[in-house]
């Protein structure tokens, strides 16, 4: 039993329920910008759910999960109690008051400014110090990760890094400085003028700072659904990993290659030059290497448990896996929408095409195939593989449990192809409200109406998912024993030093960031031409 299991049930509960309400307001949005609803009036309320949905989804709910994960797999996988248990507490706390903090001006009207900020909007000062608090609790459990793998590490000299605790502390360096960004902006440029000091803002500047943040953080999200990927999947479906060693790469790549690749979120903007938007668009294709290393090594990872149950031939593996099991199912569900998502994703990171999708509903089907699809229906993986462990009770609901993940999975299908289509045919996001009578846009209302069934399909599996959850708090009393993760084929004896540590990948990540993002920073901060007046987004002092 896992020593630190109120902790981490905290971390979970308070996740998921955000969660929960994030998921309500995200229906609720495609609800009524489609033809099923009347227009409500006032555009404010949507832009107030957009705002919450994007901040709990953006910043709460995944940070939440990396941390009452990671907390776990520090104790399962190092086999010492958690060191700074009450530091623990104090971060959840943080995070917890800072979203408190940050939700009320939102709910008020005062800071409808979406979860990218978009200066020159400035919202209620109280909006943007409760983000600086969530972060700051986060940063927390980056510093409890790294201390918990150096005492292990003293105690265990020459002997190899537990896999999962390697992933575990290269995710929680990536949300340590991909962070710094969006804290910069919100320090540097944001909160002075939501203060009152100053009346202009250098949204060029501004908005290169939070590039710094803005696609690494999908990483960060990534992390533990790789994690779950790599540690969980294998021996939840009775197989073995298939190389310890290209998962330790996959996981350093992240680092490498996860941060010089923001700027392709700028390729409209005038303030940033063109050579570098290119530089970070061929980064980003870079950013493909993990993934197919990932792909691969999970595939035959599967393939070796196909056969260890008796499938032969060149296929007949596929035929003997545990297609009722839902982990197998969940990662196959994952994978698809993964695949979809990162071809997607070549279209956004290209130079030349980006052109024709940038700011359309692609864009908002691009992420949530991605986030909502294949990493949130991993992260529903995670909570089912280690609640026993947690509350000391079964989980019983397989047939729920499946039929939720099904619902997921064809719901996030339901929801985001129809917004790829119409994003092709020019619809643009962030809009309010649509005349689909006008023929410019009569042809993307039945698309639209089925993005909206997505969405219902998505909160009924959600519904679905806190039964699963809830029922298990009530279940029979089991001892799960001990929290185990996947084994290699050839478990490591000796691995090679860059393969133990991460000092050379986080020198590389600091360095790369400073050589991709440091000219077009010092460029904007020198000069005297690039502040704008702010506009003020509800009622001010």
């Amino acid at each position: 039993m896992l020593n630190s299991r109120r902790l981490i049930l905290a971390h979970f509960w308070l996740a998921f329920g955000v969660f929960g309400v994030a998921l309500i307001l995200g229906a609720w949005q495609m609800f009524i910008r489609s033809p099923l609803a009347s227009w409500i009036g006032n555009p404010e309320w949507y832009y107030r759910s957009v705002t919450a949905h994007g901040t709990i989804m953006g910043y709460v709910f995944p940070t939440l999960i990396a941390m009452g994960f990671g907390y776990a797999i520090s104790e399962s996988s190092l086999k010492t109690p958690l060191y700074g248990a009450r530091w623990a507490w104090t971060g959840i706390w943080m995070i917890f008051v800072g979203s408190v903090m940050a939700m009320i001006p939102v709910s008020a009207g005062l800071a409808s400014v979406l979860y990218t900020f978009y200066p020159p909007m400035i919202g209620n000062p109280f909006y943007y110090i409760g983000v600086v608090i969530v972060v700051v609790g986060s940063w927390i459990w980056v510093a409890l990760m790294v201390i918990n793998l150096a005492r292990w590490k003293r105690s265990n000299p020459g002997k190899p890094v537990p896999l999962a605790m390697y992933a575990n502390v290269a995710g929680s360096f990536l949300w340590g400085w991909t962070a710094v960004g969006a804290s910069l902006e919100l320090i540097l440029q944001i909160i002075p003028v939501a203060l009152g000091f100053r009346s202009t803002i250098d949204a060029g500047l501004a908005r290169v700072f939070f590039s710094w943040t803005l696609h690494a953080i999908v990483y960060f999200w990534l992390i533990p659904t790789y994690i779950a990927y790599y540690t969980i999947v294998p021996r939840a479906i009775g197989g073995k990993l298939y190389s310890d060693s290209m998962a330790r790469i996959s996981f350093v790549l992240f680092l490498v290659v996860a941060m010089p690749i923001g700027i392709h979120h700028t390729f409209a903007d005038p303030m940033v030059g063109a050579g570098f938007k290119f530089i970070h668009s061929a980064f980003t294709a870079i950013v493909a290497l993990p993934t197919l290393l990932t792909v691969f090594t999970i595939c035959a990872s599967v393939e070796i448990a196909g056969r260890l149950r008796g499938g032969r031939g060149p296929f007949g593996w596929l035929v003997a896996l545990p297609w009722g099991n839902p982990t197998m199912l969940a990662v196959t569900f994952s994978f698809v929408m993964l695949g979809f998502g990162g071809a997607g994703g070549l279209i956004n990171m290209s130079y030349q095409l980006d052109a024709s999708i940038h700011n359309t509903q692609w864009i908002t089907g691009h992420f949530h195939l991605i986030f909502g699809g294949a990493i949130v229906i991993m992260y529903f993986v995670i909570a089912y593989d280690l609640w026993p462990h947690l509350t000391g009770r079964s989980l019983k609901d397989l047939s729920l449990m499946r039929l939720q993940l099904w619902l997921w999975f064809i719901g996030m299908i339901v929801t985001t192809f129809p917004w790829h289509y119409v994003g092709i045919l020019g619809m643009p996001r962030r809009m309010a409200y649509y005349d689909y009578s006008h023929p410019a846009v009569s042809d993307q209302a039945t698309p639209v109406v089925l993005s909206a069934i997505g969405g219902l399909i998505l909160i009924i599996s959600a519904i679905l998912f806190f039964i699963v959850l809830i029922r298990g708090h009530r279940s029979s009393v089991v001892n799960p024993g001990e929290y185990e993760f996947s084994v290699a084929v050839h478990p490591p004896h000796r691995v090679p030093v860059a393969l133990n540590s991460h000092g050379l990948w986080v020198a590389l990540m600091v360095g790369l960031t400073a050589t991709n993002y440091g000219f077009p920073i010092l460029q904007l901060a020198f000069r005297n031409d690039t502040s704008v007046p702010a506009v003020y987004v509800g009622v001010q002092k």
